[in-house]
């Protein structure tokens, strides 16, 4: 039988599937386009690019595959069982994060009631990114490191085993060819080294450090181990403390609290940073001190709400927990039933720990597959899906001009074609991101930097400015709908008419 973590991943799995339309809702980022060609193209030729083989706009520029894990089984996944495999691959991704989540609550010494009503804004926050890209699996391995620091702590460790020295340095070594997220990893372990130095500097309770500061070199020496080395750690450092062109990437600002569903966000960052004041009461200031970096980082950029949610809502069970079962001077009547809760929670653990419900884990994973195999798709409402059947009818040297969102898709359908733009911001820069915004939004001058692209056609949304603006310099719609319009010279329309 399946205990309450189970449960709940199970659930969430499946509300993914039949309320949020994953199925088509986890392709609306088209990275995932991108993402699965490159993995197929190492596949395929046994080694990583070095080059871009995406664009006619930087063709042949140096570039660093640094999610080339992720690629390679996203592409596996996908040539194998289509993009029903790679839902599924990521809605058993989430529900693993899901059932995760659930055990690091147990882990922080969280009560079973809290647990069930933090799921709530935890759910919420993170479905802002249910999608199908590698940030899902480093969202396993944040957690598991916040899980094995807690228990570090409950066990009071001296230091590290070899056997543990060696498993955190192998998953750090599998979480940095996976996704950019791995330099959390030693942030974490660091974090809480500083906590334990606090507790000894503030209460004089003595908790050792060493094995924090060990499993932080391990997890920067596990790392290293990586087709790129330490350059890795370079681009990804460069790519995220680089502010001009986190500016101009959508993913990577403030949160909009104003918009719908925004109460649960806020809720969950509330409970994060109350569990933080909470956490300093019970002399665990390592969870303060991650909640007050989680926090920040939520507040500045959406992406990493997750984050934020994920790790702290339970150390925030943790420490409110604790921090009602020690409370004192409350009124007679208010403890009693204080503790009777308490006790009635500790009572439904300890009968939750007697479940498990794994065997129904590879039933799941069947049902699922079978379930949304010929459903999963790229939302035709977003993206350019119906436009597709038109641009294949162009010559596979047409030069496109199309938004980085598009560019994903392209990427996708037509693997042979190289594209203007997708959504790899860190290859194209702060420079082209702005040619491409000035011709986008068909600001003065516009027309000299368009002429310089060369381009045969333009797909682009409907209400794109530049849609009107190259329709009065005579260009003509071969193919138009809700999502997207297909642009093209009068002649080169005449032309196409000629030859049909």
């Amino acid at each position: 039988m399946p205990d309450l973590a189970m449960v709940c991943a199970l659930a969430t799995v499946v509300c993914l599937f039949v309320c949020f339309g994953g199925a088509t809702a986890l392709f609306s980022d088209t990275d995932a386009g991108w993402h699965m060609r490159n993995g197929q193209w190492i596949l395929a030729h046994r080694t990583l690019p070095l080059n871009d083989n995406f664009s006619f706009s930087k063709p042949g520029a140096p570039w660093i595959a640094w999610e080339w894990g992720s690629d390679v089984l996203m592409g596996s996944v996908e040539r194998v069982c289509g993009l029903g495999g790679v839902a599924c691959l990521f809605g058993l991704a989430i529900g693993a994060a899901v059932w995760m989540w659930f055990r690091l609550n147990w882990a922080a010494g969280g009560s079973f009631p809290l647990a069930a009503v933090f799921a709530v804004p935890m759910i919420s926050t993170s479905s802002i990114h249910w999608l199908a890209r590698p940030h899902v699996f480093g969202w396993l391995f944040l957690m598991a490191t916040v899980w094995w620091c807690e228990r570090a702590c409950e066990k009071a460790k001296a230091k590290l085993t070899a056997a543990e020295a060696c498993g955190i340095a192998l998953a750090s070594a599998v979480w940095a060819n996976l996704h950019g997220s791995f330099l959390l990893g030693p942030a974490i372990f660091l974090i809480y080294a500083v906590g334990a130095g606090l507790a000894f500097a503030l209460w004089g309770i003595r908790r050792s450090i060493a094995p924090y500061l060990q499993g932080a070199l391990a997890a920067a020496l596990g790392s290293l181990c990586n087709p790129y080395g330490w350059r890795l750690h370079q681009r990804v450092f460069t790519y995220l403390t680089d502010s001009a062109l986190l500016r101009r990437v959508g993913e990577f600002q403030s949160f909009d609290f104003h918009s719908a569903g925004a109460g649960w966000v806020l809720a969950a960052l509330c409970i994060g940073l109350l569990g933080g004041a909470a956490a300093l009461s019970v002399r665990r200031p390592e969870r303060f001190l991650l909640a007050v970096a989680l926090t920040t980082a939520a507040l500045i950029s959406a992406r990493s709400l997750p984050l934020a949610a994920l790790a702290l809502l339970p150390l925030a069970n943790g420490s409110l927990t604790e921090a009602l079962s020690l409370a004192s001077g409350l009124r007679p009547q208010l403890r009693r039933r204080l503790d009777r809760a308490l006790i009635y929670s500790d009572r439904l653990l300890g009968f939750d720990r007697k479940l498990h419900g794994f065997a129904l884990v590879p039933l799941a994973a069947v049902l699922l597959f079978l379930g949304i195999r010929g459903h999963a798709a790229f939302p035709s409402d977003q993206i350019p899906v119906a436009a597709a059947e038109r641009i294949a009818a162009l010559p596979a040297s047409a030069r496109i001009f199309s938004t980085d969102k598009f560019g994903g898709y392209l990427i996708y359908r037509f693997p042979a074609r190289q594209v203007f733009f997708d959504g790899r911001s860190d290859f194209y820069g702060v420079n082209f991101i702005d040619r491409y915004a000035w011709m986008f939004e068909a600001r003065p001058g516009w027309r000299k930097e368009f002429e310089r692209g060369a381009f045969s056609q333009v797909l682009l949304p409907p209400d794109a400015p530049l849609v009107a603006a190259l329709e009065a310099d005579g260009w003509d719609r071969l193919y138009s709908d809700r999502t997207a319009v297909l642009l093209a010279p009068r002649g080169d329309r005449l032309m196409a008419r000629e030859t049909n």
